[in-house]
């Protein structure tokens, strides 16, 4: 079940387990939607924390912590960012349109945007604190590094340590459940904040007299978001159909698919029960791709699935013959250049 709260001039929504026995509605991803660009003031966190669809228990966490309802909100902007960057040239482009019918289905597409919303949350949460916005939490803790320190010389490592715990306290990911759509929803929660995690790395900078290294910090810092969108893309990419099957050893349910290098799927691969539409059209699922731009020799063939595409000459500005005056100003003149644009017909 999707609900939304409608605040903000779009649409943004919450996805709910299918399993109400062990998880019931507990929200399980922000669905990424244009929101206000303003920040909270005084305690405008506790009016954003009453607007959003969550839990009593989510909203008392949310009221507690004075920087979390900001950082929802620049998770849902890296989530769609990304997310629309990663499909700008697939037939799903990741449009707001269908998005309700499309998260009740086993698609790929549902895996993507399950893994990119928890891992634009699980990033959000560790740049928040260790910038300072979240009064809970702070650097990472990493040996060797005092927190006091690690401020003073402005290299506070990014926490994903409390990200991933706060994260998963927060969704509410327990027990496992014994349906076949939640295992699958879960999974693919746990691929995103994988793939966040992925991307840690340790940077060391040196302090001393004339540059020398006497004294070593290091601390932990995430890749860019692009880098999580990039690798979630290929996992979109290479995603792994699966069904249930019963463990004849523990008759427990299991997710299983075609057995590669001795597994059916790894811990970092996105699954899928069903098979997505062609988008192609309009449907319940997508807007089709009837009027998209597409480039003539790359993704036109694909992108408007065989119904060919219209080609429009415009014309458009830009700044040309660039000459560098005394010290630092740059004059330019501005030049028309005249581009065939080239868009999917409708029939």
């Amino acid at each position: 079940m999707d609900t939304c709260y409608r605040n903000y001039p779009r649409t943004t929504c919450f996805l709910y387990s299918q399993d109400h026995q062990n998880v019931g509605r507990e929200p399980l991803v922000f669905l990424p939607a244009p929101f206000s660009n303003e920040p909270p003031t005084g305690k405008a966190h506790l009016k954003q924390c009453e607007q959003m669809t969550l839990t009593r228990r989510q909203k008392r966490m949310c009221r507690r912590e004075p920087g979390l309802a900001e950082t929802l909100r620049e998770s849902v902007r890296l989530s769609l960012l990304e997310c629309r960057y990663q499909f700008r040239n697939e037939r799903w482009n990741c449009s707001l349109d269908g998005r309700g019918s499309l998260l009740k289905r086993g698609f790929k597409e549902t895996a993507f945007l399950l893994a990119v919303s928890s891992a634009a949350l699980s990033h959000a949460l560790a740049k928040a604190c260790s910038s300072g916005r979240m009064e809970r939490c702070t650097c990472d803790d990493s040996p060797g590094i005092q927190h006091r320190e690690a401020w003073q010389w402005g290299v506070c490592g990014d926490n994903l340590k409390y990200s991933t715990k706060f994260l998963k306290k927060f969704l509410g990911q327990k027990r496992v459940s014994k349906d076949l759509r939640a295992q699958i929803d879960s999974h693919n929660i746990n691929v995103g904040i994988r793939a966040v995690k992925s991307g840690l790395k340790t940077t060391c900078k040196c302090h001393g007299v004339s540059g020398s290294c006497a004294v070593r910090t290091c601390w932990k810092q995430l890749s860019p978001f692009h880098d999580t969108g990039r690798l979630l893309k290929f996992r979109y990419d290479t995603a792994v159909r699966v069904l249930s099957v019963t463990n004849t050893a523990t008759g427990e349910t299991e997710l299983a698919g075609p057995r590669r290098h001795g597994q059916s799927h790894r811990s970092t691969d996105l699954v899928f029960l069903e098979d997505s539409p062609s988008f192609c059209r309009p449907s319940r699922y997508s807007p089709g791709t009837a009027g998209r731009s597409c480039a003539k020799d790359t993704s036109c063939q694909s992108l408007c699935c065989g119904r060919g595409y219209n080609t429009a000459m415009h014309l458009t500005t830009l700044s040309c013959h660039c000459q560098v005056r005394w010290c630092c100003h740059v004059e330019c003149q501005t030049c028309v250049r005249e581009e065939e644009v080239y868009t999917c017909k409708n029939t």
